[in-house]
């Protein structure tokens, strides 16, 4: 398994990720303490999938319970009520991974690094088991002291 990037290439995904998950929910999330990890989920779970693909390559994953899925998707949706993940939540929560990383990759553009993302694919279900070549890492973003989802870094140096 190769190893995740190094730490000065973590930043910019935690930038992007605070900044546009407040800019959309008006709740700046605070960020946990990063971790190696497992990708696998026992609970009902919605992940969100970004590939990143040229400087750097592998995959995102904005990970959260499905509770916790409709939590942000009515928050994003200036308080309307979200009672199933549905297409619209779909969307909108797909919306959120494409702004994250869409920001990530202009952040590393400013530092010459130059990086494309693939369009985010939405994985609901409990029990999943996902598997990566790179060594994932794990980064726990709490909104008022709730762990709301988290950031999976899967991602190498080419």
């Amino acid at each position: 398994m190769k190893p995740g990037l190094d730490v000065k290439h973590i930043n910019p995904f935690l930038q992007s990720c605070v900044t546009i998950y407040e800019s959309l929910t008006q709740v700046k999330p605070a960020v946990g303490k990063p971790a190696l990890a497992e990708l696998n989920f026992q609970e009902a779970t919605f992940v969100i999938q970004v590939g990143v693909t040229g400087a750097l390559k592998g995959q995102v994953l904005i990970v959260m319970t499905t509770d916790n899925a409709k939590h942000i998707a009515s928050q994003m949706m200036m308080g309307m009520p979200v009672e199933e993940i549905d297409e619209m939540a779909t969307s909108a929560l797909s919306e959120l991974g494409n702004m994250i990383m869409g920001n990530t990759a202009t952040i590393f553009s400013t530092q010459n690094i130059h990086i494309d993302i693939t369009p985010p694919m939405a994985v609901m279900g409990a029990q999943l088991k996902l598997a990566s070549d790179i060594q994932a890492l794990r980064i726990p973003m709490i909104c008022d002291g709730v762990e709301r989802f988290d950031l999976y870094i899967c991602v190498a140096q080419d």
